[in-house]
């Protein structure tokens, strides 16, 4: 149908019917989650009992609030460190990977790019297992033939960066992979010309180009770092990350705190979000 000519009625009414569910379906459990962290009583969920601040701001005896929650702050930090570290070899690996995808020619180049996006197939429980398999398995064999303790290669967060790096450089690899084959190498080629070295071209050209998919790259490395439960279930050790820990809890009898860290992590993900979409628009309004 030509785009400028008017909808039929059903038609109409049939999208506009799928947007509502599909909005209604996707934020009602967000909008519960977010009211039921005020709710005066000792569970999450229905009915409602009163508002009460208790599981943001108590520290008595029968009540404990986010903010006096020393284990589930621990927990926080944990994975922001977690996710801080996985974004950092993320991007950078990542970038690395783009520029040897995109601008290098070798034998095996097709096997390698498809081998690379295995892990974003591959269950993360599946991961998580085989990286604690394969990795306990060298650890065995060091301590057994040279002595060597290699903790790192035990359950704990340097597992759990591996694991989580394991995939998440993929998505960061396509990210600025797709932004580095529409550049224009014309501008590289033009600065070669004037006497600029590769390192200042790279530095002053090819770079800032890439600089909005390196940040875009960044932010959804760290966010899907910090939610990732089934990878990290399976790596980590004695230090529980956000995710591992509530889990825990659920399991244990959950209280209305984890709704209150639950709307925590929305208000600072919308924040996020709202960062990155100010700091496209000058962008946008320079490229135009």
């Amino acid at each position: 149908m030509i785009p400028s000519l008017p909808r039929p009625l059903m038609q109409r009414l049939g999208l506009n019917a799928f947007v509502f569910v599909f909005f209604v379906f996707l934020f009602v459990p967000l909008a519960v989650v977010a009211i039921f962290a005020f709710n005066d009583a000792p569970y999450p969920t229905p009915p409602w009992m009163g508002f009460t601040l208790d599981w943001f701001l108590a520290d008595n005896g029968s009540r404990t609030g986010l903010l006096f929650d020393a284990e589930l702050i621990q927990s926080l930090g944990t994975s922001a460190w977690v996710a801080t570290w996985v974004t950092v070899l993320s991007v950078g690996v990542g970038t690395c990977n783009a520029f040897l995808l995109e601008r290098f020619d070798f034998p095996g180049k097709n096997a390698i790019a498809l081998l690379s996006m295995l892990p974003l197939v591959i269950p993360g429980v599946i991961l998580g297992i085989s990286i604690l398999a394969f990795a306990s398995r060298i650890a065995n064999f060091a301590d057994e033939t040279w002595g060597l303790e290699l903790d790192f290669l035990r359950p704990g967060l340097p597992l759990v960066i591996l694991g989580q790096f394991c995939y998440i450089v993929t998505i960061a690899t396509l990210t600025i992979s797709a932004s580095l084959r529409r550049f224009d190498r014309t501008l590289e080629d033009a600065a070669y010309n004037l006497g600029a070295s590769r390192a200042a071209v790279l530095w002053t050209i090819t770079l800032p180009y890439l600089r909005p998919s390196m940040i875009g790259a960044a932010a959804m490395a760290f966010l899907m770092s910090f939610e990732n439960f089934n990878t990290t279930l399976m790596l980590v050790g004695s230090d529980s990350p956000l995710t591992v820990l509530m889990y825990s809890r659920m399991r244990e009898g959950a209280t209305p705190v984890l709704n209150a860290i639950s709307l925590f992590l929305m208000i600072a993900s919308a924040l996020l979000a709202l960062m990155l979409l100010w700091r496209k628009a000058p962008e946008r309004a320079e490229g135009h």
